[in-house]
Parts: C-alpha cells; sequence; structure tokens
C-alpha cells in the first residue's frame, strides 16, 4: 500500500536525511536493503513510494522504526535486527559491563551527532 499523500511528500526528504546521518550512499542503502539503487532514489525524490514491506526493509536497514520514517516518531528509536542483537545479549552481561556498554553507546551516538553537524 503506498504512502497517503500527507506522508510521501515529506517521505523522501526524511529518507535521505536519515540515510546521511548513518554515512549511507544511496548504493550502499539499496544494498543494505535489497533494492536497485535507482529505488532509493526514486523513493527519496518522491517518483515511487514504497510498500509496506519496503519500508519494513527500509527501516531495518537504517536501524529505525517504520513509524519514524513516516514522521510518526521524532526520535530515532533503535530498531531493526542489531538493536535485537543488542538487547537480546544485554540481560546476559554484567552489571558493570551494561554500564560500559551504555557509556560506549553514549560516546557512539556524540560523534554520530557531530558528524551530523559538521
Amino acid at each position: 500500500m503506498p504512502l497517503s499523500s500527507d506522508n510521501s511528500s515529506s517521505f523522501g526528504p526524511k529518507l535521505r536525511k536519515i540515510r546521511e546521518n548513518r554515512g549511507l550512499s544511496q548504493s550502499e542503502l539499496a544494498e543494505k536493503a535489497g533494492f536497485q539503487p535507482s529505488a532509493i532514489s526514486h523513493f527519496e525524490t518522491g517518483r515511487r513510494s514504497p510498500s509496506f514491506d519496503n519500508l519494513r526493509r527500509l527501516a531495518d536497514a537504517l536501524n529505525v522504526t517504520i513509524d519514524f520514517l513516516l514522521g510518526r516518531e521524532k526520535k530515532a528509536e533503535g530498531a531493526g535486527p542489531v538493536a535485537e542483537k543488542l538487547f537480546r545479549h544485554f540481560s546476559e552481561i554484567s552489571a558493570e559491563d551494561q554500564e560500559n556498554l551504555a557509556d560506549f553507546a553514549a560516546m557512539l551516538a556524540k560523534k554520530s551527532r557531530k558528524r551530523g553537524n559538521d
């Protein structure tokens, strides 16, 4: 099912911004999501709207929720296969290592924010 006209005008620019914040080219995102590179260009320019399955694939490749891609959530909460892997193993590590992991994640987030502001 294609995106409604309310969301399609902001979806393309939002997808491009998230992709760029992740440091991915259109080709790299296409490869991660299993698309042809031209598909990402079509989504970002609004020439095509992704189906629900394609939204899921994009969200998984970018580690965000579908709602974030659609502009229904304001923060890019971790989602997708990578986040699931982290959460699956989180309870199996010591409290001290959980703190270390949290500190490391905060450092990486700060690095990403700085890169996004450059």
